[in-house]
């Protein structure tokens, strides 16, 4: 999530950072402004490329690839932004799925099992990372798992794996604006990357629970609640982040081997994105702050920030340094957002010394050692200039990085020609209904004779077909559409990948309608995009402007 704030002499501050994991896991509110989506352009940029083609480099200012784009909900004129902060994990640092949230699922797992007296036989279970995406509602009470659509219409509703039937999702949440509010107590939202493999947990508890009569006597609320506090305690012990720094005395005592030995791992979780550093000297350049603003201690945080910022010289043997700290003017670890953006819930501040990681001006002057202070290598090269914090002021307004995006839009754009042809088919069955309601009108009030209305029967009965096979013709479209298999050469593999999810569908649709996530998009972030560094093909002095918006009778008329 991007946030940008204001300050009391109406300069704004730009900060990156993904959904932070919270209490009640919703998205960050800003301020509340207008509502409007960026157009599409079609371009070419590939930030994995050896030197990455960045807006201030002699080949930038190109066309941008449409899953590289920045879409804009409201304007941002990037001149007035005096600061850039980034926040680390899910931005700065996006972490893969298959690996990371595996390491969270294990652990979860376990802390249900050995503290909180659960089956053993959960120890055998697996995470499918591709099942759950964001956006989804758990009821609790229940056991179900909803997505719904921006008016809180369920459209998706599964108990554990077991889909509901369209009559149980009416019973259980009814077919008219008058529903419930969907929000906690009863309800939990599956909005942050972080919540997703709890998601997949709950579902399995769910069906385990149903198919094992007494073998967990808990009921739904009680298990979610067991698998929320082992995800809190899994995050809040550093099991997660030791799972993925390692044990240091694992690591080999020679330096250079040790620090490749560390790179790997680091390799083993988290995406490399050779754009971020030129990103932020673009930006350093253009005369801005930056600053970084992280959920992580100092320990973890400098191993990160060294894996994505460092140098990958094989024969450098003090690439673990704090050499980073050069692109940020201020660093702010353990900040325990989003409580950190409300002024009444902010922590006191505490310097942190890189070297000893230790924590300074503390009330009575001692000194704080963290925990690991081992993971610490010795301090080389400290830019002064930059201060690091432990956990005025301003407003946020916020901006969203969603790294699923990427791919949805460029599906969107292999697909504008099918959904065309859906919307030339939704327009046929509504003119084949027309025509249906007029004859049945007029055989009921226009006092035709008998072969007049013989005849008419006879139309009615063929439109009737007609409306049948048109029905048909454009649920079997929409099937295809959504079942659609596209063939992509991944490191000489030809490898299927659906088009969209195959339970759940397009992230930011359910329907014909926007998504509860697409929604909050919508209300919560000026600017969104698919991951951090795409701010790098943009000139740091763009004015974003958002497209126009339509209403239902100016669509067909206004839109090009």
């Amino acid at each position: 999530m991007i946030n940008i704030c204001l300050n009391a002499n109406n300069y704004s501050i730009l900060v990156f950072s993904c959904t932070e994991e919270s209490s009640d896991n919703q998205l960050y509110k800003s301020n509340t402004m207008d509502s409007k989506i960026m157009q599409f352009e079609r371009t070419n940029s590939n930030v994995d490329d050896k030197h990455p083609c960045v807006w201030s480099s002699p080949e930038g200012g190109q066309m941008i690839d449409i899953g590289k784009q920045i879409f804009c909900n409201r304007s941002l004129n990037m001149r007035s932004i005096v600061a850039v902060g980034f926040d680390m994990d899910y931005t700065l640092a996006q972490y893969k799925p298959e690996t990371f949230e595996s390491l969270a699922y294990e652990g979860t797992v376990k802390k249900l099992v050995h503290d909180l007296g659960y089956p053993a036989e959960l120890l055998g279970w697996s995470f499918d990372w591709t099942y759950m995406v964001r956006g989804l509602v758990l009821d609790k009470k229940r056991g179900n798992i909803l997505k719904m659509d921006r008016h809180k219409y369920v459209k998706v509703a599964y108990h554990g794996f077991r889909e509901l039937s369209k009559e149980e999702k009416v019973a259980t949440y009814g077919s008219t604006l008058i529903r419930d509010a969907f929000d906690e107590p009863e309800y939990a939202l599956i909005d942050t990357l972080f919540s997703l493999a709890e998601a997949y947990l709950f579902a399995q508890l769910v069906d385990f629970k149903d198919n094992n009569q007494g073998k967990i006597p808990a009921d739904y609320s009680r298990m979610y609640k067991d698998v929320r506090a082992a995800v809190d305690l899994c995050h809040r012990d550093g099991t997660l982040k030791k799972m993925v720094a390692k044990d240091p005395q694992s690591y080999p005592v020679d330096a250079c081997v040790r620090l490749h030995y560390i790179f790997v791992i680091m390799q083993r979780y988290i995406n490399e994105d050779s754009s971020i550093v030129p990103m932020l000297k673009m930006l350093r350049d253009s005369g801005r702050a930056t600053f970084l603003v992280t959920n992580s201690l100092w320990d973890y945080t400098n191993i990160v920030m060294n894996f994505l910022c460092g140098p990958r010289s094989a024969d450098d043997c003090s690439v673990l340094n704090f050499d980073w700290l050069q692109y940020f003017d201020v660093v702010i670890t353990g900040s325990a957002k989003p409580s950190f953006f409300h002024d009444e819930n902010r922590a006191s501040l505490f310097e942190v010394d890189p070297e000893s990681g230790m924590l300074l001006n503390t009330d009575n002057g001692t000194p704080m050692p963290q925990v690991d202070s081992s993971l610490r290598l010795p301090l080389k090269i400290l830019d002064k200039s930059c201060q690091v914090f432990q956990v005025t002021l301003f407003r946020w307004r916020t901006m969203l990085v969603v790294p699923e995006l990427e791919k949805e839009v460029e599906l969107l754009w292999t697909l504008r020609e099918t959904r065309k042809e859906l919307q030339l088919l939704r327009y046929k069955r509504d003119h084949i209904e027309d025509q249906i309601h007029h004859l049945k009108w007029s055989l009921r009030f226009d006092g035709m004779n008998s072969v007049n209305n013989e005849e008419l029967l006879s139309e009615l009965n063929k439109l009737e077909c007609e409306q049948e096979g048109a029905r048909l013709s454009h649920q079997e479209a929409q099937r295809e559409c959504h079942q659609k298999q596209t063939t992509t050469k991944v490191l000489n593999q030809l490898i299927d990948m659906s088009q969209f999810h195959k339970v759940w569908g397009q992230l930011m649709k359910t329907g014909y309608q926007n998504s509860r996530f697409a929604h909050q998009v919508e209300r919560f972030a000026c600017l969104y995009t698919g991951q951090v560094s795409n701010l790098s093909l943009y000139s740091p002095d763009k004015y974003y402007r958002p497209s126009e918006d339509f209403m239902p009778h100016e669509f067909d008329i206004l839109s090009l």
